[in-house]
């Protein structure tokens, strides 16, 4: 029997997000500095026969096991343009909270793609596998390598890798689903939005504060709409922020979790601790931010 193969598919986190209008097409062109964390979902992958996908884990429920899980999206994507792939069984460990601003559904389609690369002997930057990230989601290229990155456009554009200074952070999510076509619908242009990253100058950054007083001055233009449809966001980031030694607390991606950003992995710790205890329905995770 082959030896099952096995990648993590660690949560994206959106650190920044301007909406910088929407298209003819009915998209929205956007700017985001994303980062990943060291806590996602884990998915095996057994070579030969047909392709299936089996869901296990605490968010295995609302993941699903059908024909709408990325997981197999993504595959059929990458067969179509790639005859002759050896396909097989998937087994998904779903441990992230689903339609949360993480970019879950994302992370496990790219972990399908590398395992299928390396099942068959393709490089990791395979064309294919790219074109078969888009057309899957807008967020799954940017989960193909999980390392900092700017996506622009509608998430296709990317910077090349950022050597971006470990974040420490507490992830909370309350428990609501958010869509996110449904929270871009809400999106309003703003007279004064926030300066236009430079690459160049965001790669430089070594020091951790220095690059929390350059988040500082953005935003994420999608917590106003995302307030407006799920309320309960706004007590999550109200409740980071009330928190020691919290420096940033804003909303990831179209919701609806939320991140805080700390001076240390203790202080990150104690916060996912005493958070747990005070909101026991809600999902609280302490990480670390930046390479997957």
């Amino acid at each position: 029997m082959p030896v099952p193969l096995v990648e993590n598919a660690p949560a994206k986190v959106n650190l920044t997000l301007r909406v910088l209008g929407r298209r003819d097409d009915g998209f929205h062109e956007i700017e985001s500095l994303v980062v990943f964390a060291r806590v996602g979902d884990r998915l095996g992958f057994s070579s030969g026969g047909n392709l299936t996908l089996k869901v296990h884990g605490p968010s295995a429920l609302a993941a699903g096991e059908g024909d709408d899980n990325l997981v197999l999206k993504a595959v059929r994507a990458l067969a179509a343009r790639r005859p002759g792939v050896v396909l097989g069984a998937f087994e998904l460990d779903k441990r992230l909270p689903v339609a949360a601003g993480l970019g879950g559904g994302s992370a496990d389609a790219a972990a399908a793609l590398r395992l299928i690369a390396k099942a068959n002997g393709l490089v990791p930057d395979d064309p294919h596998l790219y074109a078969a990230g888009r057309a899957t989601g807008a967020d799954v290229p940017v989960c193909l390598d999980p390392r900092p990155r700017i996506m622009r456009s509608i998430g296709e554009t990317l910077s090349g890798p950022l050597a971006l200074p470990p974040l420490p952070a507490v992830l909370v999510n309350p428990g609501v689903a958010l869509a996110t076509r449904s929270v871009f619908a809400g999106w309003k242009a703003t007279s004064s939005p926030a300066a236009t990253l430079d690459d160049t100058a965001i790669g430089r950054l070594t020091d951790a504060k220095e690059l929390v007083q350059l988040l500082a001055a953005q935003s994420n233009d999608l917590e106003a709409p995302a307030i407006g449809l799920r309320p309960v966001v706004a007590d999550v980031l109200a409740a980071l922020r009330t928190l020691g030694g919290c420096g940033l607390a804003r909303m990831s991606g179209s919701g609806a979790t939320c991140f805080g950003l700390f001076a240390s992995a203790e202080e990150a710790a104690a916060a996912e601790k005493l958070l747990s205890i005070k909101q026991p329905g809600w999902w609280v995770a302490a990480t670390m931010l930046g390479s997957g």
